[in-house]
């Protein structure tokens, strides 16, 4: 796609002026397929292929009237590319996920979630999310009904940052919660044990879902700017820390590279995809990402 024409569109202070959640998902997903090629790979084609019977949460703007008139059987149109999954949607609200600016991680992860929200209705998937900090704190399950995508907007448009995270134990938690086989996005900025989260992820691969980890974080918490010894304040804990700059330029710096592959290679030793995003990005190539990771679990 043109590079230039999607960063024009899918901006971060851009689609932060746009208000409406909905609105930013429309965007960012019309603006990464309108550059994309028509093509199967990334199943978008609205080609009838077939019928299947019609499934209790079916999309009812799918099912063939006139075949039920004539059989008195609900019957519901397949399109090529429509692959059927699960997905549940994980986004981290911890309250470091409030850091950044202007644009916060939060306020990233949210236009990140919306937009694959949109696609996985457009996708005919059943839409599920779950919003955490040490707990879940709200929980809507996978469904095809058409009001899924309004409900999960809904959640999004209204969440704020709460309280310390942890990562390991939700996904354990949901791991009982999320019975049926299906797709899993964790969105967050995963301050969490590299091996923890490796043990975690291992147990969501063997229960038999597909993981895909986005990693976003703050330009600020990869290169800090901090020009003189100062009080650092951490959201979750409380906890200020007394910092010099030629730590953060040298040490800290080299700490949090080492943490970052960490959560990469584990998350590929667990089998997860891993795509990072940094707050300033714009969201075309975590979107494409995303199509890749889908299209490889559907062969």
């Amino acid at each position: 796609m043109n590079a230039v024409a999607a960063s024009r569109f899918l901006k971060p202070e851009l689609l932060a002026r746009l208000g409406s959640l909905e609105l930013v998902a429309r965007t960012v997903v019309d603006g990464v397929l309108t550059g994309l090629h028509r093509s199967p790979d990334f199943g978008f084609s609205q080609e009838f292929a077939e019928y299947r019977a019609y499934n209790e949460g079916d999309d009812l703007r799918f099912v063939d009237w006139n075949v039920y008139a004539r059989a008195d059987r609900m019957y519901v149109k397949r399109f090529r590319g429509e692959t059927n999954t699960s997905v549940t949607l994980l986004l981290d609200v911890s309250a470091s996920m409030g850091f950044g600016d202007p644009i916060s991680k939060h306020d990233q992860a949210r236009f990140l979630v919306a937009s694959l929200a949109y696609l996985t209705r457009r996708q005919h998937d059943a839409l599920g999310i779950a919003l955490f900090d040490d707990k879940v704190q709200e929980y809507a399950q996978p469904s095809a009904r058409p009001d899924s995508l309004t409900k999960v907007l809904g959640l999004l448009q209204t969440s704020s940052v709460g309280s310390n995270t942890d990562v390991c134990d939700v996904l354990t938690g949901l791991q009982a919660t999320i019975t049926k086989r299906g797709l899993l996005v964790l969105v967050s900025d995963l301050y969490t044990d590299p091996e923890r989260l490796l043990t975690s992820l291992q147990a969501l691969v063997h229960a038999g879902h597909d993981v895909a980890i986005f990693h976003v974080l703050d330009n600020e918490e990869l290169a800090p700017s901090v020009k003189k010894i100062s009080a650092l304040k951490s959201l979750e804990s409380g906890k200020t820390v007394v910092v010099d700059p030629q730590y953060l330029k040298g040490d800290y710096q080299i700490k949090m590279q080492k943490h970052c592959e960490d959560i990469e290679h584990n998350c590929a030793k667990a089998g997860a995809d891993y795509i990072k995003l940094t707050t300033s990005e714009s969201l075309d190539s975590s979107i494409v990402s995303y199509l890749q990771f889908r299209e490889r679990r559907s062969r």
